[in-house]
């Protein structure tokens, strides 16, 4: 795919061998979060890009195709899914601004229709390697289900005085660069990002050391309490990754 080049770094590609995988996943999920803010995109088509993206590197071997011509058409054809319905020319044009900070705007020549007949190609090549399943039940209505539950609960001064709310959410946005939304069910991140966001602050749910059973628990009954280390677990090293990356 040597047309590539004139839009993504060859430095950028080569990385891949520099690295290892899930710092390129990384690195291109940040592109694709950051390009669908740029793009006017929801929480809900960025988070299925970047599951669409991990699900597709599942099945197939990160050498055999550009990450971020993958990337590219994941946001494509997340639009498409979600009914936020984007132009090619508008995420060709935010791409290489993104990746090519300095350089001049494309011009509409061979090179830029190349483009964008990949992307369309490679949403199909997508759509038959994931057998067309790219609609995914993702956590955020739970976790908004859970904070207002939660809210309710707590005591005001000490909920309106921690963020917890927004912190929850800012590590729901980051768990889409790794592959937590693939390996647990969606109530399950939604309890771990308010679990780890509430440790955070020292925030305690009232009379929970009383109750038969944890608040999380009654949230999601089949949650365990090694299940939600895990996710925690993951989430810390997705952060550990991110102070490893320039």
């Amino acid at each position: 795919m040597e047309f590539l080049q004139f839009i993504i770094p060859l430095s950028t590609i080569k990385e891949g061998h520099l690295v290892s995988e899930a710092k390129v996943h990384f690195k291109v999920t940040r592109f694709i979060m950051e390009a669908g803010v740029k793009l006017g995109m929801q929480s809900i088509p960025i988070a299925t890009a970047c599951t669409i993206y991990h699900k597709f590197f599942c099945e197939t071997k990160l050498d055999a195709y550009d990450p971020y011509l993958i990337a590219m058409s994941a946001i494509y054809l997340a639009g498409k899914v979600e009914e936020q319905h984007l132009r090619t020319r508008d995420i060709i044009n935010v791409s290489h601004r993104y990746l090519n900070p300095k350089s001049e705007p494309l011009e509409l020549d061979s090179w830029f229709w190349e483009l964008r007949d990949s992307i369309v190609q490679c949403e199909l090549l997508m759509l038959r390697v994931l057998h067309f399943r790219v609609s995914f039940q993702h956590p955020h209505k739970y976790l908004l289900h859970y904070l207002i539950s939660l809210k309710n609960w707590m005591n005001r001064h000490s909920w309106e005085r921690t963020p917890v709310s927004l912190v929850a959410w800012a590590l729901l946005r980051d768990s889409y660069h790794g592959v937590l939304c693939l390996r647990y069910p969606a109530p399950h991140i939604a309890v771990a990002v308010l679990y780890l966001a509430l440790q955070c602050y020292g925030v305690e749910v009232p009379a929970d050391s009383e109750a038969e059973k944890p608040w999380w628990q009654v949230f999601s009954e089949d949650l365990t309490k090694p299940v939600i280390d895990n996710i925690v677990s993951d989430l810390i090293q997705i952060y550990t990754m991110d102070t490893e990356i320039p």
